[in-house]
């Protein structure tokens, strides 16, 4: 079945489904379950922090779009990355990430590494060799990255990795939140975890904060429920039924924009004041040959620099479409300067160490008309040139 087929109408595609055959998910915003009265039922509900007929459903669906054995819907996507470390990690394991990762990653490493005694290492995972050598000589517990990274739009090899961290017997999780099941579905390529913000595409409207974890194993599945359980990372029912409000229009979506996120950096390649675009979508992308083959659409981030930290902060300022927020994959475009906002938790040496400046901005193209977007970049640049020229 194809991924657009099973999004139409989840409730066709899984078993926990209300007795009135409601064509969307019915919301179970209820804290305990009557024992008494579910004589007759396939499961037996009795607390929505364990379980919930709603979460259950779109866990179901999760799982069956990302071809695995079972996972967990969490309250936030930073939740589902604090779930995968809780049930994986003990004190004294090693962990090794990409170094161009999610801020909160970032930051959620940090606490780790002071209060648990958990180290980490990180490096460019497109660098493989690299990878291979701190494997070699580590006893790694768990590797982590993102694909396409966040925001240095680095295209990761996963079934690369996959195979070189297999050979040390430690476990693979992938980010897939940019990407998102729509384009790559990771426990296909090798890994063993796949967790994503639900978000950004994947809600794709910016009406709720949401995450999952897919296991590839039934065992690892299991556990992690288990700590979903123990630690309270279950989401709300309110916020599935938000979450699963987009993905009929998920794929459909991610496509219209990755051709506005094109045409974007195409006509930014064209300003003198842009020194630099980085889009996976674009042939000069050094992973362009990657991209082609392990991605089916490419999501619509790019990240921008700019000749100066001044005109970074003007282009914000003066766009009149674009707003400064963060996150990304929403119906509305956005713009941000990681450096102070996603990423503020970076130290300076290291976001030197992912090429990050006050003059690198990100942008989120959304649904909005490609021609409308453009205009307004166009004429945002140009007010700022004409301010420093005169």
């Amino acid at each position: 079945m194809q991924l657009e087929t099973l999004l139409a109408n989840i409730t066709q595609h899984c078993n926990t489904i209300d007795a009135y055959g409601a064509t969307h998910l019915p919301i179970y915003n209820t804290a305990t379950f009557d024992l008494k009265r579910q004589f007759g039922c396939d499961k037996v509900y009795d607390y929505s922090r364990t379980d919930n007929p709603t979460r259950n459903a779109l866990e179901e669906i999760f799982t069956l779009a990302e071809n695995g054995a079972g996972g967990v819907c969490t309250n936030t996507g930073i939740a589902a990355i604090s779930l995968l470390f809780e049930t994986v990690l003990k004190s004294g394991d090693v962990v090794l990430v990409e170094k161009d990762c999610y801020g909160g990653t970032y930051r959620l490493l940090n606490v780790l590494f002071e209060k648990n005694n958990i180290q980490t290492f990180y490096a460019d995972f497109t660098e493989e060799e690299e990878v291979e050598e701190i494997l070699k000589n580590n006893a790694i517990r768990l590797v982590l990255c993102e694909s396409p990274t966040n925001p240095g739009l680095k295209i990761i090899d996963l079934e690369s990795i996959a195979k070189r961290v297999k050979k040390y017997d430690s476990l693979f999780a992938v980010d897939n939140s940019m990407a998102t099941f729509a384009s790559q579905r990771p426990l296909d390529l090798g890994a063993d975890f796949s967790l994503f913000s639900a978000t950004k595409f994947i809600s794709g409207h910016g009406s709720v904060v949401a995450g999952a974890i897919v296991a590839k194993s039934q065992d690892w599945a299991e556990k992690l429920q288990y700590f979903s359980n123990a630690q309270g990372r279950a989401q709300s029912p309110f916020d599935v039924f938000l979450v699963s409000l987009g993905l009929p229009t998920l794929v459909y979506r991610m496509k219209t924009q990755e051709q506005s996120a094109l045409r974007l950096a195409q006509y930014l390649l064209e300003i003198p004041e842009v020194i630099d675009v980085k889009f996976p979508g674009l042939p000069s992308h050094p992973q362009y040959e990657l991209v082609k083959r392990q991605m089916k659409i490419v999501p619509s981030v790019l990240t921008v620099q700019l000749e100066s930290e001044a005109l970074a902060e003007a282009l914000i300022k003066n766009s009149k479409l674009f707003g400064e927020k963060v996150s990304f994959g929403t119906a509305d475009s956005r713009l941000e300067i990681p450096a102070r906002m996603s990423h503020a938790t970076y130290s300076e040496a290291d976001l030197k160490k992912i090429g990050l400046t006050k003059a690198t901005v990100r942008i989120s193209v959304g649904l909005e008309d490609t021609e409308d977007l453009i205009q307004d970049l166009k004429q945002a640049i140009a007010s700022v040139v004409l301010k420093c020229v005169n």
